[in-house]
């Protein structure tokens, strides 16, 4: 009896041990979670054009205006600077692109937008943008949405090699086109 008791203890103790040992921390969720956006939109195709990776702040109470100051470099969503991938090059916004990964900056005005692919990689935020590392800086057509959107969202539309990028937030939608 002694020792199945004693068998019972150790074997409780390791598991203890092994149990700590092996916990691992994760981190809660983001405030802004991060998404992404991609053309063609079907999982099924593996042949993408373009995808972005960006985080999606939401407005809670806010404006676009106190999150995306006009007339200033903004990351284009939340945390780390908004990256986009062009798969094949292209004509993004009326100038040639070629295919890589750039940063996403914007400049958010009441008309339009500055829409910004830079050089610049892994990026927090815009607090270190270079105006020397861009690559284009396009404009971006500025319409109002009929629904406010009050997570930050990015969005591609289109058909075949012609599409639109839609970057949306509060009543603000900016569109920029694309093309192979």
């Amino acid at each position: 009896m002694k020792k199945n008791v004693l068998f019972i203890a150790v074997i409780t103790i390791a598991f203890l041990f092994t149990n700590e040992m092996s916990a691992q921390k994760f981190a809660d969720l983001d405030k802004s979670p991060m998404d992404a956006a991609a053309y063609p939109v079907s999982y099924k195709e593996s042949n993408k054009l373009v995808k972005v990776t960006y985080s999606r702040p939401q407005l809670k109470g806010r404006t676009v205006e106190k999150l995306a100051p006009s007339n200033k470099v903004w990351r284009t969503g939340a945390n780390e600077a908004t990256e986009i991938t062009f798969y094949a090059d292209v004509v993004f916004g009326g100038t040639p692109v070629k295919a890589g990964t750039y940063t996403l900056f914007t400049i958010p005005n009441k008309d339009e937008w500055t829409v910004i692919l830079s050089t610049a990689k892994n990026v927090w935020g815009s607090y270190f943008y270079k105006e020397s590392e861009d690559v284009v800086r396009v404009k971006g057509t500025v319409s109002e949405s009929k629904e406010s959107i009050e997570a930050f969202s990015i969005a591609f539309d289109g058909k075949d090699d012609a599409i639109n990028m839609f970057l949306g937030f509060g009543n603000t939608l900016v569109t920029v086109p694309i093309k192979k």
